[in-house]
């Protein structure tokens, strides 16, 4: 940090008045469609409303409260951003709860309750840590509980497996998905390791083509995380999680090191894992032949093809919230959300909900550029990495552009575990914000009386 002296009373601008007024237009977004799913289905307004309204006001408004008492200088864009988006994602979750597609209980209930675990974590998080850099003593305990975390659905007890992925543990009545809560441990464990040993991981060995490779005594981590991405693959079954967690360590290994020989190697050993994970493991060829047969006779794409029609009868407006065929689509509340909303909300409606998460990834890397520390910019870099790898994997998915892979949506799709960690993820972000935009101390030059008083101390 340089030694820049501040003009006199030069004040940073905390900017919670416009947090707050963002937060009520995205309290508007949320509860005007929670209303508008009522009326397009049953033809008059919800006789919850109020007690929906009230609950999701009490949970931003109290968000807001905590934001401005533990972290005043953080960035006031993220949370009316997720707030917009959890809202619009539960009044989407409820027009399909009156659909009847969830079964007889309210999936959008369940996830307003959910909502409150989350925002009860985020302040936790907030309030309980006051130092991001303070977990960087913690790297490799992070590393291990990453481990732990992947390799909890493979026991036999408590493991489960859902649509052919054995990414569930089942406790009781309660389902969880320990991988979401894995993807922030290897983020801080990643930031940790890699700014210990960036020097040595940034040094070139031979050139080729232009571009600097790594030496070939440094390619143990790359290898390492490819072949814990591979064993994800093929034991587990999640093409979505393999997808991320190897591309995230890519992603931040070069932004740590500056060299683009880590993506070359990084896309190359992609190739070749995607490639044997093809030739060898039945769930991901399955993924394949429906990405690139879906409406061939006989090929297991059924909930492709319906979401792909359900986004083409929506068009460019789409048919209204609670006027569209959501139901038809296996599973549109959690993995095919995206192509329920496009059915009602249309091409203009998703495009900006695009911009949102892109609005997500942005201020994330913001925040890295203004961190004082590396460890810290290396944290929210691949936290914003991680939101945008997410994003494109299951919207690619959805529409087509790449073969499924089973993510949820962050804060739209239905599911406890995801909303959760994204939650904490944010806190994670507003947290170093608050770190990087707080004034630095103002530094005065010695006067007399301090040199006639440091000699008196001689």
């Amino acid at each position: 940090m340089s030694n820049v002296a501040f003009p006199q009373g030069f004040v940073h601008r905390r900017r919670r008045g416009a947090e707050l007024f963002l937060l009520l237009l995205s309290l508007v977004v949320g509860i005007g469609a929670y209303a508008a799913v009522g009326v397009g289905v049953k033809g008059h307004v919800p006789a919850d409303i109020y007690t929906y309204g009230g609950w999701l006001v009490a949970l931003v408004v109290g968000a807001h409260v905590v934001v401005r008492l533990a972290a005043p200088y953080a960035d006031p864009v993220l949370l009316p951003i997720v707030a917009a988006l959890n809202g619009l994602g539960l009044a989407e979750i409820h027009r399909l709860d009156l659909s009847g597609m969830t079964g007889a209980g309210s999936l959008a209930s369940k996830q307003l309750v959910w909502m409150t675990v989350g925002v009860v974590l985020f302040a936790a998080v907030l309030l309980g840590l006051r130092d991001h850099r303070r977990l960087q003593a913690y790297t490799y305990s992070f590393g291990l509980a990453a481990i732990v975390l992947l390799l909890l659905p493979m026991l036999p007890v408590i493991g489960e497996s859902i649509n052919g992925a054995r990414i569930w543990i089942h406790l009781g009545p309660m389902s969880f998905q320990p991988g979401e809560v894995a993807k922030i441990a290897l983020v801080l464990f990643f930031a940790g390791y890699l700014v210990v040993h960036r020097d040595a991981l940034a040094l070139a060995g031979r050139r080729f083509g232009g571009i600097d490779f790594p030496r070939g005594r440094d390619l143990g981590p790359i290898l390492g995380m490819w072949l814990v991405s591979l064993a994800v693959l093929v034991f587990q079954s999640d093409l979505g999680s393999s997808l991320l967690f190897f591309g995230l360590f890519v992603v931040m290994l070069y932004v740590s090191t500056e060299r683009p020989g880590w993506l070359v190697l990084g896309a190359v050993l992609f190739g070749a894992g995607s490639y044997l994970a093809y030739l060898f493991v039945a769930h991901v060829q399955v993924r394949i032949v429906a990405w690139l047969h879906p409406f061939a006779h006989g090929v297991n794409s059924y909930q492709l093809v319906q979401g792909l029609y359900g986004m083409a009868w929506g068009g460019l407006v789409g048919r209204g919230l609670g006027q569209g065929s959501p139901e038809l689509t296996p599973l549109s509340y959690s993995d095919f959300i995206m192509s329920a909303l496009g059915e009602e909300i249309g091409l203009t409606g998703v495009m900006a909900l695009l911009v949102l998460y892109g609005l997500i990834v942005e201020r994330g890397l913001r925040i890295a550029l203004v961190c004082r520390d590396p460890f810290g910019k290396l944290v929210a870099t691949g936290l914003a990495i991680t939101f945008a790898l997410q994003v494109f994997v299951v919207i690619g998915g959805v529409t087509r552009l790449i073969p499924l892979t089973g993510l949820t949506t962050p804060f739209l799709s239905y599911g406890g575990s995801s909303l959760v960690a994204n939650w904490v993820i944010v806190a994670l972000l507003l947290r170093i914000s608050d770190q990087a935009r707080q004034p630095p101390p103002v530094l005065h030059a010695p006067s007399e009386d301090d040199a006639t008083q440091v000699v008196n101390m001689r």
